[in-house]
């Protein structure tokens, strides 16, 4: 019972302040957009129930997940296979319908995927020779290739460069070689190359048999909306309009013309920073980012402080999550990234998104409460 009592003491309630502070944002942006009040206050029962999740959770020592990784990611294999058999919404086999609630199993699987490259990673941390030679990266590069397949055949391009980030961070933690990382750049250059060979000179019989149309049009309309800015340039059109229009102070709560009135599609989810911004300006946006900063910056802390192999991994995993996810986010409301469906963490709607980033949440401040104690 003292350990126990010791334990607690040793959970970072900061990350749970920080939480609140992410959930009063949520609930104004959802608030604020065209979805709602009433999106707005299902929002805050997934809050709590996140916060049941997590809570529960940390009662169980994290070295059972360690045991559970290789059972939990074939499980979501499975998911996601079996999503492919699926009713379509909005032209894509992401979901599973259970009745009131829709479950994406692109969401658990980043969890899943985190804990068992972990695990594989932790085997070879003693190892001094691991990594040494490129055949090397196959295992873990597997791991996370084929979720990140699966997911992308969907399709779903937004979660599926989510495992990216994973991949980054949780190789680089894991000790991957410079010369590597050299030729994994060398690749992706040539790959850019040969694509712009094949744009230029077999655009219809080759690099649009690649590429789906409405996916290179995205590229097009990142970088110039006002080609098409009444059709495929609407979305990033308003939300720059949007953004701007906030200023430094906001238009106020009561008074976010472009969310509330349905002008910046899906400002519930995807593109909820607009909705903050409008409302509440460079001000309310940059506490907003303050907030994802010192978020990141304990969880890297936790993870310099484990000295447990699987931990450290596991916890680096989730900020290369978040961090991919919070950049590019933001980054597509404002011009600076491509347009892709990614959810913002802990601040857009949706169930399966919420619930899965408290549960890796929770799997990360188990981490940091017994980084002393050894259980």
């Amino acid at each position: 019972m003292d350990l126990e009592k010791r334990l607690w003491k040793e959970l970072d309630w900061t990350v749970l302040l920080i939480l609140l502070g992410l959930g009063a944002f949520s609930y104004l942006g959802i608030s604020g957009s065209a979805a709602g009040v009433d999106k707005a206050n299902m929002q805050v029962i997934w809050y709590l129930s996140g916060y049941v999740v997590l809570f529960a959770m940390l009662l169980f020592d994290y070295r059972v997940f360690y045991t559970l990784a290789f059972p939990f990611y074939a499980v979501g294999i499975i998911m996601l296979i079996g999503v492919f058999w699926t009713t379509p919404i909005n032209n894509t086999t992401s979901w599973y319908n259970l009745g009131p609630v829709l479950l994406q199993p692109a969401e658990p699987m980043k969890l899943f995927t985190i804990l068992a490259v972990a695990r594989l990673l932790a085997k070879q941390s003693e190892n001094p020779d691991r990594f040494r030679y490129f055949y090397q990266l196959i295992p873990p590069a597997m791991m996370i290739g084929v979720p990140t397949l699966l997911i992308l055949v969907q399709p779903d391009l937004g979660n599926a460069t989510v495992y990216l980030g994973i991949a980054a961070t949780m190789l680089v933690v894991g000790g991957i070689r410079k010369r590597h990382i050299l030729y994994l750049l060398t690749l992706m250059g040539a790959f850019v190359g040969v694509m712009t060979y094949f744009y230029m000179y077999h655009r219809d019989t080759i690099f649009f048999k690649i590429f789906k149309p409405y996916q290179w049009d995205r590229i097009v309309y990142w970088l110039n909306p006002d080609l098409d800015a009444v059709g495929k340039g609407f979305q990033l059109k308003q939300a720059l309009i949007s953004i701007g229009s906030g200023q430094l102070m906001g238009k106020g709560v009561h008074t976010a013309t472009q969310a509330s009135f349905g002008w910046v599609p899906v400002g519930e989810s995807d593109f909820i920073f607009t909705v903050v911004a409008e409302k509440t300006g460079f001000i309310g946006g940059g506490i907003l980012m303050i907030l994802y900063f010192f978020l990141v910056y304990r969880l890297i802390q936790i993870a310099m402080q484990v000295k447990d192999p699987f931990g450290s991994y596991v916890v680096s995993g989730v900020v290369g999550m978040l961090t991919f996810q919070i950049f590019e986010n933001i980054g597509m409301t404002i011009q600076l990234m491509p347009i892709t469906g990614i959810t913002l963490p802990f601040i857009s709607y949706g169930g399966s998104s919420l619930i899965t980033n408290f549960m890796i949440l929770a799997v990360v401040l188990n981490i940091g409460m017994r980084k002393k104690y050894g259980r």
